[in-house]
C-alpha cells in the first residue's frame, strides 16, 4: 500500500502529474491514429513529401487579408524595440534599454511574472474587436494564443499559473474573441503559437541535451497544440519560435499527419511553414518565410506577408511616435504588391494591457476597410495576371478574376489621358473605375498592345491614394 501523503501540497503535486501524463498520453494517441480517413479520402503519413503534398484549402487564398493580433503579458510594460520580446531582452539579453528602464520604473526584485497581476484586460471586449476587424474588410484574423514568453491567453491545463485564467485577466481571452469573430458572417478564427518558450526549464534542459531528449515536446508544447485544436478548432494556425530546433525535435510532422487527418479540423485548417529550423519557406501549407517577407518577383508557391502597423514592434509600445507608424497610403500600397504577387497580407496590432485597440490602429483598419469597400473587387479571390506590373507614369499593379483584369493605380495621373502598356484589348473591352462602375471610360488602342485611358477629369476621393481600372475583354 503507497504511503499516504505529507500534505495538501503533495498530493495537489500528484495529481498534477498524473493529469499531466494522461494529457501527454492523449497526445501521442493522437497523432498515432492512423485508422480514420480525411475527408477527401487521402492519408498523409509523417513525412514533408506527403504534409507538403496536401492541397490548400481554398477559403485562405481568396480571403487575400488578414489580421494578426499581438498580445500578452509584454503588452504591461509595453517597452522596447521589439517590446514582445521584453522579457528576454530585459533578462536573456540584458538589453541596455530594458535594463535601464526597469531600474528608473520599477523596484528591486520585481519579477517578469509580477507583470501578469497588472495585464488585467479590464476594457476588452471582443465584440467591439470583432466589429472593427470585419470593418477593417479583413477575412481572418490570427490572435495570440501564446507567445515565446509562455503566458497562456487560454486556462491551458500544462500552464499552471501562467494563463489568462488562473492570473492577471482571469477570463479565457482566446475563447472570448473566437467567440466573437465567428458571429462574423465571412471572417475566419486562426491562432498564433509559439513552439518554445524563453525560460521553461523544461525547454531549458532540452537545449542543454542538443535536443536528444523531448520533455518540453510531450510534456508541453504538443498537448498545448492539440489542445487548442480541440478546444477552439481554428481554422488557422500560425506556427512560430521554430528556429532553434529541427523539426524531428517538435515532431512538427507527426503533428500535421495527424491534423490533416484525424484531426476536427482535418478539412479546412491551414498552416504555415514554421515547425522547425530550416523548415521556412521550404515546408508546411503557405509560406512566411522571415517576417515582413517582400520577394522581388512572383512566387511558385503560396505565401503570406505579415506587417505590423507599428514598424518597430509586434507587441503595443507605449513610448511609439506617429511617425513610427505606417500610415494608411502605404499600408494600401504595400498590400496592394503583396497581392499582385499571389500572397495574403497579414497586417498586425498591438492591443493595450487593458484590452483596449489603441485609436491610431483602430483608424488604420477602418481605413484600410473604407479603401477596400469601394476596390475589395480586384483584391478578394483574385489571382496574379501574367504580368504583375508595370512602370507607367504612375505606379500600376495588376490582378486578375473571372477573366476581368483589374490595373491598380497607386498614384492619380498628372494627365487624363493614361497610358498602360501592358492589356491587349478586342472589341468586348469595356473599361471603368470602380469608384463609379456605373459610367464607362473612353479609351483607345494602341500598337501593339497596350490602350489609352481617358480619366475622369475630376480625381476620386480615395482613403488610401489608390484607384482601380476594371479591364473586361482584355487579355
Amino acid at each position: 500500500m503507497p504511503a499516504p501523503f505529507a500534505s495538501l501540497h503533495q498530493l495537489q503535486l500528484f495529481l498534477k502529474e498524473l493529469k499531466m501524463a494522461s494529457l501527454v498520453l492523449s497526445c501521442l494517441l493522437l497523432v498515432a491514429v492512423v485508422a480514420v480517413s480525411s475527408g477527401n479520402g487521402v492519408r498523409y503519413t509523417a513525412n514533408w513529401t506527403s504534409i507538403d503534398s496536401r492541397p490548400l484549402p481554398v477559403w485562405y487564398d481568396e480571403a487575400k487579408i488578414g489580421i494578426f493580433v499581438h498580445w500578452g503579458v509584454f503588452s504591461v510594460p509595453g517597452y522596447g524595440q521589439f517590446s514582445e520580446w521584453f522579457w528576454q531582452s530585459w533578462r536573456g539579453a540584458h538589453r541596455a534599454d530594458e535594463v535601464e528602464f526597469m531600474k528608473k520604473n520599477y523596484p528591486v526584485g520585481f519579477t517578469y511574472a509580477d507583470f501578469a497581476h497588472d495585464f488585467k484586460a479590464q476594457f476588452f471586449d471582443p465584440d467591439e474587436w470583432a466589429d472593427i476587424f470585419e470593418a477593417s474588410g479583413a477575412k481572418y484574423v490570427v490572435f495570440t494564443s501564446k507567445h515565446h514568453e509562455g503566458f497562456c491567453n487560454w486556462p491551458s491545463a500544462d500552464s499552471w499559473n501562467w494563463n489568462s485564467v488562473d492570473t492577471g485577466p482571469h477570463r479565457d481571452l482566446v475563447g472570448d474573441l473566437a467567440a466573437a469573430v465567428r458571429k462574423r458572417k465571412g471572417l475566419h478564427f486562426g491562432l498564433y503559437h509559439s513552439l518554445y518558450e524563453w525560460f521553461h526549464p523544461l525547454y531549458l534542459k532540452d537545449r542543454a541535451s542538443g535536443y536528444k531528449t523531448q520533455e518540453f515536446v510531450f510534456r508541453k508544447a504538443l498537448p498545448e497544440l492539440v489542445n487548442l485544436v480541440m478546444t477552439y478548432k481554428p481554422e488557422l494556425i500560425w506556427s512560430d519560435g521554430d528556429w532553434e530546433a529541427p523539426d524531428t525535435y517538435w515532431n512538427s510532422t507527426e503533428f500535421l499527419a495527424w491534423l490533416y487527418n484525424d484531426s476536427p479540423i482535418k478539412d479546412f485548417v491551414v498552416v504555415n511553414d514554421r515547425w522547425g529550423n530550416g523548415c521556412y519557406c521550404k515546408h508546411g501549407g503557405y509560406y512566411n518565410c522571415a517576417d515582413r517577407f517582400t520577394p522581388g518577383s512572383l512566387p511558385n508557391h503560396k505565401w503570406e506577408k505579415c506587417q505590423s502597423i507599428d514598424n518597430r514592434s509586434w507587441g503595443y509600445r507605449r513610448n511609439m511616435k506617429l511617425f513610427e507608424l505606417m500610415d494608411l497610403p502605404t499600408i494600401i500600397t504595400d498590400m496592394v504588391y503583396v497581392v499582385a504577387l499571389g500572397g495574403n497580407y497579414l497586417l498586425n496590432i498591438g492591443p493595450m494591457s487593458d484590452g483596449m485597440i489603441p485609436p491610431v490602429f483602430e483608424e488604420r483598419l477602418r481605413g484600410m476597410g473604407a479603401w477596400l469597400g469601394v476596390n475589395g473587387e480586384a483584391i478578394y479571390s483574385s489571382k496574379p495576371w501574367r504580368l504583375q506590373g508595370e512602370n507607367s507614369t504612375v505606379p500600376v499593379w495588376y490582378t486578375s478574376k473571372n477573366n476581368t483584369v483589374y490595373a491598380i493605380l497607386l498614384e492619380w495621373p498628372s494627365k487624363l489621358l493614361f497610358d498602360l502598356a501592358a492589356p491587349k484589348t478586342s472589341k468586348a473591352t469595356n473599361v471603368t473605375i470602380l469608384d463609379d462602375p456605373s459610367v464607362p471610360l473612353k479609351w483607345v488602342a494602341t500598337a501593339p498592345t497596350g490602350l489609352v485611358v481617358l480619366m475622369p477629369d475630376i480625381m476620386p476621393v480615395s482613403p488610401g491614394q489608390g484607384w482601380v481600372l476594371k479591364l473586361e475583354g482584355v487579355v
